[in-house]
């Protein structure tokens, strides 16, 4: 049996290193002189066009093939979402957005304003990575007519919904005023009342201060002796 300790990650030695993560030396090896190779290839390609007095070629991205026409946004851009707020930015994250602006989760692409941001997510780049073209679908008769006949139907519903809103508030309206009115009606009525019990109260002290003189008393008042 050995006396040799056994670390935390079962090795017996301290130069066992077993555990590490390894790297495949030959396969980064390879990737690097395929860097190298490209970016020589570049520099003779932007050498020849200078010779030319052209610009230097640009490097194609390699985006999806495009699978269906342009197709109009149903998702609302909210522009304005942010504005006159202050967002803070992990730069050290290690994606997404990394620096203010407008954000393409599709492209990971920061635009500095909106007028550049919706020229990017039209633009050719940003369609070809949603798998779409630049082009937009001809529309026949047929679909002219549906649209319309959607449309239609939609200011319907729409102008139905206003009108049982308009006709909802005039009737919110009438109970409303006929509610103030039974409630003037009442203060009236309880006023009339008040003004009734006090005529009572007046008259019944009267009556009660000229049957005491008729009968000889006095005011028990606190007047002034002689």
């Amino acid at each position: 049996m050995s006396s040799g300790k056994v670390g935390a990650y079962g090795a017996n030695s301290k130069s066992d290193t077993n555990f590490r993560r390894t790297w495949d030396q030959k396969e980064y090896e390879d990737k690097a002189r395929e860097k190298d190779k490209e970016a020589h290839e570049a520099a003779l390609a932007a050498e020849e066009a200078a010779k030319k007095g052209k610009r230097p070629p640009r490097k194609k991205e390699d985006l999806p093939k495009a699978t269906e026409f342009m197709k109009a946004r149903d998702i609302p851009l909210n522009l304005d979402k942010n504005l006159n707020k202050t967002i803070v930015i992990d730069a050290s994250a290690g994606s997404g957005q990394k620096q203010p602006g407008f954000y393409c989760d599709v492209c990971k692409r920061t635009c500095k304003d909106s007028a550049r941001y919706l020229d990017h997510i039209n633009g050719r780049s940003h369609l070809r990575r949603l798998g779409q073209t630049t082009k937009v679908v001809s529309s026949t008769l047929n679909d002219v007519r549906q649209k319309i006949a959607e449309l239609r139907a939609k200011s319907a519903a729409a102008a139905q919904a206003k009108q049982y809103d308009f006709e909802q508030r005039i009737k919110d309206i009438k109970a409303a005023e006929a509610a103030s009115k039974a409630e003037q009606r009442e203060a009236k009525k309880r006023k009339k009342e008040e003004e009734r019990q006090k005529a009572e109260e007046e008259r019944t002290a009267g009556a009660d201060e000229d049957m005491m003189a008729a009968m000889g008393f006095g005011s028990f008042g606190g007047g002034a002796k002689r």
